[in-house]
């Protein structure tokens, strides 16, 4: 397979795995809404972000959706999207690469792109997610109107597609739901007591033997398949047809062969790649549903539409999946997610995810009516937790961070062992908690109330009896232990090293 080749890509292809693991910092004044909740908003690199969320959500996200800057030379207030080709490039590829990693075995990534960098964008998804993992590429309508100063008017944008199994993600992806323009394909016109229906041709492209059976019409003239082509199932399912009494030979009742298909029991549209303005939105739309929110002196260059978000997350994602946003901008994908009841993860490194992430996702929860809110029935309710990155966990000799403090680390444990959150008690204590009948314990920063460097990290036999009792199986985070694997064994303890099983990738 062809690479994609640019300067410093020998760098960029160690940069995910070199970025430091952070921890996420909640900020409960900038968090809103019912309380606790799934939904994060992280203000940070989302470089260092998406390597912090790693050790909890890896292979867990149904949906990515980003709009990365697109290159295009020229500056935009929230951002600089004035990066040089190859900058760009080096900028983009890690970050894919740990989007890849956060994927479901059914999820799929959307990358918005124009034709700056979308080209060289495509070879290089293919490069990290492989070729037969594109699904395809989207042409969304974003304008209407003509720029008559152009050479060219350019009314489109890309969405560029890829999962990590295409063949699981075809059975799992939704279907949409009939317009009312495709619905006039329907008539009724011999008055079926079952209600509109249209007629589906019985042949198909291709010449297969088995599928050139002769078809006796109602008036009772022989019909074969039209020349180059053959019927689209077998003989004993066209005789099904007719005895179901769908089969359907034109008003003349000699025409060529179909069966009725009804409204009421047709399924949903298979999406296509050509999105009209009229059904996904356009960036007029976006903007005003921006001056909306924030009002025309502090909107956001280049929003996308609530509806272009609501079609992606209606094709991917159902109800409580995970969605994913590294490239938040004003907050429309975790703002799209949260009206249609999914969990969602959005991060931003600017201001403005304090200006107009976060206050956009408060009037959310509040109940706003704007974008697809009435077309989803949105009456607010629910919550968010922002968070910045944190302390570095580990320096570089691969030692935990001393300015780690014991409920930083337990929080970051207790998620990693549990993926739930951990509600630090008023006096700490080395047991974390319990969670499906297993106890997690922590022996760090002199917990045990040692005042010695090391004291009361290291499991011993006085340590054990000092700690919390519980039944069942217990797993003890430590710097070390004394106890050898049969003793550990007797004890229903699984032992976990402290750095080195903190490490997650």
């Amino acid at each position: 397979m062809p690479l994609l080749d640019w300067l410093n890509k020998p760098a960029s292809l160690q940069t995910a795995r070199l970025v430091p693991y952070r921890l996420l910092e909640c900020v409960p004044a900038l968090g809103y809404g019912a309380t606790p909740n799934p939904n994060l908003l992280i203000q940070g690199d989302n470089l260092e972000a998406l390597k912090a969320l790693l050790p909890l959500y890896a292979g867990r996200i149904k949906c990515i959706y980003i709009d990365p800057p697109y290159n295009t030379r020229s500056a935009f207030e929230h951002y600089d999207d004035n990066l040089e080709h190859s900058q760009w490039l080096s900028m983009m590829y890690p970050r894919l690469e740990l989007l890849r990693d956060l994927l479901a075995e059914d999820g799929s990534l959307w990358v918005s792109i124009d034709d700056h960098e979308g080209h060289y964008l495509k070879v290089m998804l293919d490069e990290i997610f492989g070729r037969k993992n594109f699904i395809a590429n989207v042409v969304w309508q974003s304008r209407y109107s003509r720029s008559n100063d152009a050479s060219l008017s350019v009314s489109h944008n890309f969405i560029l597609a890829y999962a990590i199994d295409p063949d699981v993600w075809k059975l799992r992806r939704n279907k949409l739901q009939r317009t009312d323009e495709q619905a006039k394909q329907y008539t009724n016109p011999d008055n079926d007591p079952k209600g509109a229906w249209r007629a589906i041709p019985w042949d198909a492209p291709n010449i297969r033997p088995n599928l050139e059976y002769p078809i006796i019409t109602s008036n009772g003239k022989v019909r074969v398949p039209p020349p180059g082509r053959h019927w689209s199932r077998t003989e004993d399912q066209w005789l099904a047809i007719v005895a179901s009494g769908l089969a359907y030979f034109g008003k003349s009742g000699d025409g060529a062969p179909a069966f009725k298909q009804y409204l009421a029991e047709a399924q949903g549209i298979v999406p296509n790649t050509w999105w009209g303005h009229e059904e996904a939105g356009h960036t007029d739309e976006a903007k005003k549903e921006i001056q909306t929110l924030f009002g025309r002196d502090n909107i956001f260059d280049t929003p996308k539409p609530e509806r272009l978000i609501e079609r992606i997350l209606h094709i991917a994602t159902n109800p409580g999946d995970w969605v994913l946003d590294s490239f938040l901008g004003s907050g429309t994908t975790a703002a799209v997610a949260h009206k249609m009841g999914r969990h969602y993860i959005g991060v931003e490194m600017g201001d403005h995810a304090v200006t107009h992430c976060q206050p956009r996702l408060q009037k959310v929860v509040d109940g706003e009516q704007g974008g697809i809110s009435k077309a989803v029935n949105w009456q607010g309710g629910g919550g968010f937790t922002f968070c910045r990155l944190g302390a570095t966990v580990f320096d570089e000799y691969g030692m935990i961070d001393k300015a780690i403090r014991f409920p930083t680390l337990a929080a970051y444990i207790w998620y990693l062992e549990t993926r739930t959150p951990w509600i630090a008690p008023d006096t700490l204590s080395p047991l974390l908690g319990i969670h499906d009948g297993t106890a997690y314990y922590l022996l760090y920063n002199g917990i045990l109330g040692d005042r010695r460097p090391q004291g009361g990290n290291v499991l011993t036999q006085t340590v054990l009896d000092g700690l919390p009792k519980h039944p069942g199986k217990r797993v003890i985070y430590g710097e070390t232990s004394r106890f050898g694997a049969g003793r550990l064994a007797a004890e229903g303890i699984t032992f976990k090293q402290i750095p080195y099983d903190v490490r997650v990738g």
